[in-house]
């Protein structure tokens, strides 16, 4: 099956007819057997801001005659609006929701045995593998095993003589790091375009404006990775694929599942020579959706080496190309705070649930707020300075969300309960429901139950489908569905008891007929996780004497830091309530640990009158 075009595609392809079927004469063939080289060229923390995708302000020459003479692809969406649980799928071909915690920012997947990086099998085959130099892949893949050498020197002018080779070039230029200090460049910051759901403001503009200068630096860099193939001989034997390893860095955009943080670029350009492992003519854009998993089966395609079972991506290019209807993508912990959300796009809508909706979408992350566009947008909302629509990231979330990126690409207007909407929105529920359940999603198990991992949650008692109808109601926020939680806190399975008492927690003061049930939980519940929450839980209904006095002593004293940062965010969440833990919070605040030292800090300075935006 070919992917499907766009009517703008299928209109430029047919002017190209035959290019695909047949290479012109005077142009080399590939041998029987003959295998081409791939290039990858990965940048860091970027969406489509290329002139190529039309964006007038960027200054992308070399990308855009790589799109020129290759394929763009209008909706390349990343697993993760972040970089190591997507780079954890790019690299095993599997979502990372399927082998918790990978899903997590900064974890290590609970991979099984058999559980390889993609090159290796590339490897097993006789392609030379390289990368230079990023990996953070989130869980123990070997990396002696999956690549040939993987170094800042690492290159494909290494490899035997005749050996086909797989090289990949990580580009760190556009990462995160480098809109912590911009400075004015060539790019002017009337230039930019501000979306809806950002201040517009000369530090937004100017952070835009520097962070389009990093691009045309990266651009730079790809040219000069593109020259070395010229001059090696190679240009004519290797396939190139440019692509950004998520969405950007700025506002509302990296970490959150929206475009902004999960639409990235891509471009595959094929030599005429290899024309035939292309599924359009160059010059062609396909419109429908592509995911980051989709990319270890392809390669393994373009080199003639078997996908493996057990990934569930889409080759979108080889001898038989495929396509898929939906991406799929989702986000837990980003550093020191924990979300929950799952979405679907396919080439017009976004779905997303939350499913901690009680949250609000801009809670204090540390290293997020290095950015100066951060601070001052929080300073501003705290100063009652925005509008509506901008206002929206520091208050909790509705339950589901569903925009039409081609009237509303900055996705600002929710169509979740607009009725015109309501066929659209039950198909995408549906699709997001039967992704969740083929990947036997982790995410609802609470970070360091023994129940994550790949084999763990498939071996022991996981009721993944229960869980998330109970997952489903308590996000409704509706107290009808009280007399169920209470009913599920007496589950013999952990993660059912768990979402039951955040239930209750979402419900807050209308959770009162189950205090004494969360007393219970709290009491003598076997999950930690389970206790942390009922005591957040019975802290909201007022309940602080023993819930308070539970969370400050596993602040202090429980060995997994993963669980004293449960306990510090549940301490968090609960604002003045927390303050007698202050002494452990003030001794958080000096953790080793980066993510509970920087929620410590956090959380002292609100209780201590002490916080402002500040890096």
């Amino acid at each position: 099956m070919t992917p499907a075009l766009g009517r703008r595609t299928f209109l430029r392809g047919t002017a190209a007819a035959g290019v695909l079927a047949a290479v012109a004469p005077g142009v080399a063939q590939a041998a029987p057997g003959e295998r081409p080289n791939v290039l990858w060229l990965v940048s860091e923390d970027n969406n489509p801001y290329l002139s190529c995708y039309g964006d007038p302000a960027a200054r992308t020459p070399t990308l855009d005659r790589l799109a020129a003479d290759g394929i763009r692809y209008q909706n390349f969406m990343t697993t993760s609006p972040v970089c190591a649980p997507s780079r954890f799928a790019i690299i095993t071909g599997m979502h990372a929701e399927s082998a918790g915690p990978a899903m997590h920012m900064r974890a290590s997947g609970e991979i099984p045995s058999w559980l390889r990086g993609f090159p290796e099998y590339l490897r097993q085959s006789g392609v030379y593998c390289t990368n230079n130099t990023k990996t953070d892949y989130n869980a123990p893949i070997e990396v002696a095993s999956t690549w040939d050498e993987s170094s800042a020197t690492a290159h494909w002018r290494n490899r035997p003589a005749g050996a086909p080779f797989f090289a990949v070039f990580n580009f760190e230029t556009t990462h995160e790091t480098t809109t912590f200090a911009a400075v004015p460049g060539r790019t002017r910051a009337e230039d930019v375009r501000i979306p809806a759901y950002a201040p517009d403001t000369a530090t937004t503009r100017r952070g835009m404006a520097h962070y389009y200068d990093m691009i045309t630096v990266m651009d730079g860099q790809v040219a000069d990775r593109l020259r070395e193939l010229e001059e090696d001989g190679e240009a004519d034997n290797t396939i190139v694929v440019y692509y950004g390893d998520h969405g950007g860095p700025l506002l509302r955009s990296k970490r959150f599942c929206y475009d902004s943080g999960l639409h990235a670029p891509l471009l595959l350009r094929f030599p005429p020579k290899w024309r035939h492992l292309a599924p359009a003519a160059p010059g062609s854009v396909i419109d429908s959706p592509v995911s980051g998993v989709d990319l270890a089966p392809t390669m393994l395609t373009l080199f003639g080496v078997d996908v493996r079972d057990y990934m569930p991506g889409v080759p979108f290019a080889g001898p038989r190309p495929g396509s898929r209807r939906y991406a799929f993508s989702g986000r837990n912990r980003m550093d020191e705070r924990y979300d929950m959300q799952r979405t679907v796009r396919d080439e017009r809508f976004r779905y997303i649930r939350n499913y901690q909706p009680h949250l609000i979408y801009g809670q204090h992350i540390q290293f997020m707020w290095g950015q100066e566009t951060y601070r001052e947008w929080e300073q501003l909302h705290l100063d009652g300075a925005l509008d509506e629509v901008t206002d929206r990231f520091w208050h909790d979330k509705p339950a589901e969300e569903l925009y039409d990126l081609r009237r509303d690409p900055d996705e600002v207007h929710n169509l979740a309960d607009d009725p015109c909407y309501a066929g659209v929105l039950t198909r995408l529920r549906r699709a997001l429901n039967q992704h969740m359940l083929a990947v036997n999603d982790n995410g609802f198990i609470p970070e360091s139950s023994p129940l994550e991992g790949y084999e763990a949650s498939r071996q022991s008692d996981y009721p993944l489908a229960d869980v998330m109808r109970l997952a489903g109601r308590a996000i409704e926020l509706d107290p009808a569905n009280l007399p169920g939680f209470v009913e599920a806190l007496g589950d013999r399975n952990e993660v059912l008891r768990y979402w039951a008492v955040l239930g209750c927690a979402m419900l807050g003061d209308d959770a009162a007929a189950a205090a004494d049930a969360l007393r219970q939980r709290l009491a003598d519940d076997p999950s930690v996780q389970v206790r942390i929450a009922a005591a957040e839980a019975l802290a909201r209904l007022g309940d602080t004497e023993r819930s308070v006095s539970f969370l400050a002593s596993t602040l202090r004293e429980h060995p997994d830091v993963r669980v004293q940062l449960q306990a510090i965010n549940a301490l968090t969440h609960i604002g003045d309530r927390a303050m007698p833990a202050l002494p452990e919070i003030t001794a958080a605040a000096a953790s080793p640990d980066e993510y509970v030292g920087n929620a410590g800090r956090y959380l002292l300075r609100v209780l201590t009158g002490t916080y402002v935006p500040a890096p």
